[in-house]
């Protein structure tokens, strides 16, 4: 998941600076034969022709041994239920926003794709390159609209519209610090009593002060500002112009200039002068959890959810604690992080709907798509519990494509052993529980501005990195940092976004 974020991250930037594209026809759904199918729960008609479905899939680049079996697998479930079969295209996060671009503006046969504002989602839409989905969710989404508040599935609207749907996952995010137990224990650091990034400190300073081969705090993942993994603002897609404290009144500002940017950065630097910090975070291409799996490192920053100690200590090795620096918020960016779209290249989006719909229902597909095959890619050790086959490890898996979130509704799918059994029910909970920006469901459309993104983000690009991670001085370099980025149009940008807020909030109040 860390090595996904990372690229989506990168792969985000990229997507603001690739230029307009043509839009691609839009094609209308050809299904052959006699009868058609109607509503997300109708069986096929005899006399209709099977639908095959291309998948664009997003994943981690690692080796998927068994795709094919659990695809024919797929296929034997979806052929029987709505007639269709599938391929999985898989497509690895480094090279996602070229390859679907050029899927996506060349009018290859693509049905459904994984779409992301890190993907660029806002633009593909102002390409023509989604379909909307409003109609098919009426008609062939029943299951969809039955599992997803209307508030997440409306987060995807732009002009009106529904482009993409998200999966039922964890929709909002807080922020956190991950720490080695062992050591968290041997200094008899108290953790409860860290409720904020500053009160840290005194944990690293023992850190420091008594491990001298291990660095007190990493990076969350490489080429991640820090504060990318530790917010207490509404980015509004892009950054360019944010809502701190996830309200403001719906008032645009400058992140930069805020006070609570300058007062995070100074004490980044005060800690990177002090040595909390790993030297060379700002542009480091070692994988964070290397280094803290090998024991070189004590704490890093992550976003928190239900599960995300298990997971990083399933990941790394070490028992992990957390301590929690932000409460979990619920934002558009959080709720669309992953969807699913229907291209204009795709001839058959009703069957795509469908294909989707069943994604929110069919527990079998679901587990087939998350963990593969029962007794082959794993076993089960009690009704939704499950771990490895004897004989299989994380490193031997032969169907680790590990994107079980992407899949539909994430409730319907197995626990891996080692987690809590109650994971699913905590998340509901913690979704429930979550703040909601006033800006859930606000898209940003920067076509306008696109001149003035590209050289903002050129500026952020020089200066963000370095202060966030202390390397540079903002006593010395943040005022010029504001100073560019005036220069380069950000103010230009802040006015066409708050012009648009405004104009979402007259309908959405």
């Amino acid at each position: 998941m860390k090595t996904i974020y990372k690229s989506m991250l990168i792969a985000g930037a990229t997507a603001l600076l690739l230029t307009a594209c043509e839009p691609a026809n839009p094609q209308l759904s050809k299904t052959d034969g006699n009868a058609t199918v109607s509503g997300g729960d109708s069986k096929p008609a005899v006399t209709e022709k099977t639908t095959d479905l291309n998948l664009v899939i997003l994943y981690g680049g690692n080796e998927v041994k068994d795709l094919q079996l659990v695809q024919d697998e797929v296929n034997k479930l979806t052929k029987s239920t709505i007639n269709v079969t599938i391929k999985m295209t898989l497509v690895s996060a480094g090279d996602f926003v070229q390859k679907t671009n050029l899927m996506l503006t060349g009018n290859e046969k693509v049905d459904l794709v994984v779409v992301s504002p890190f993907f660029g989602y806002t633009n593909q839409v102002a390409r023509g390159q989604l379909q909307p989905l409003d109609k098919l969710l009426d008609q062939y989404g029943p299951d969809i609209k039955k599992v997803l508040d209307p508030a997440y599935l409306n987060a995807s609207k732009i002009n009106g519209s529904i482009y993409g749907v998200p999966g039922v996952k964890d929709f909002a995010a807080g922020f956190g610090i991950v720490m080695r137990k062992d050591l968290v224990d041997k200094y008899q650091i108290d953790t409860s009593k860290i409720k904020t990034l500053e009160d840290m400190g005194s944990a690293l300073k023992m850190i420091k002060d008594n491990e001298p081969n291990v660095t007190p705090m990493i990076h969350g993942s490489i080429g991640i500002n820090m504060f990318a993994l530790y917010k207490w603002f509404d980015e509004l897609g892009d950054g360019n112009g944010v809502l701190p404290g996830y309200d403001n009144n719906l008032k645009v500002v400058d992140l930069y200039e805020t006070p609570e940017y300058a007062e995070k950065v100074k004490l980044m630097r005060d800690w990177y002068t002090s040595g909390y910090i790993l030297k060379d975070i700002a542009t480091t291409k070692e994988d964070h959890m290397e280094l803290f799996k090998t024991g070189k490192a004590f704490s890093y920053l992550t976003p928190t959810k239900p599960g995300v100690g298990e997971q990083a200590s399933k990941y790394s090795g070490l028992p992990v604690v957390i301590a929690e620096v932000a409460p979990p918020v619920i934002t558009t960016a959080s709720v669309t992080s992953f969807m699913w779209g229907i291209p204009r290249n795709s001839m058959a989006p009703d069957k795509a709907m469908q294909f989707l719909n069943l994604m929110y229902k069919d527990k079998d597909l679901v587990n087939l798509l998350d963990w593969g095959i029962e007794g082959k890619d794993y076993v089960k050790k009690s009704d939704n519990i499950i771990d490895f086959p004897p004989g299989i490890t994380a490193a031997s898996n032969p169907y680790a494509l590990n994107m079980n979130y992407l899949f539909g509704n994430q409730y319907l799918g197995y626990i891996f052993n080692g987690n809590d059994p109650e994971l699913w029910k905590k998340m509901e909970e913690f979704n429930k529980s979550a703040q909601k920006s006033k800006a859930l469901g606000f898209n940003f459309d920067g076509t306008p501005v696109k001149t003035e993104i590209a050289a903002v983000n050129n500026v952020v690009n020089s200066y963000r990195a370095g202060l966030e991670a202390g390397v540079l001085d903002p006593a010395k370099k943040l005022s010029e940092f504001i100073s560019k980025l005036k220069d380069a149009g950000i103010d230009k940008i802040i006015a066409e976004k708050q012009k648009q807020l405004d104009e979402w909030a007259k309908t959405n109040k």
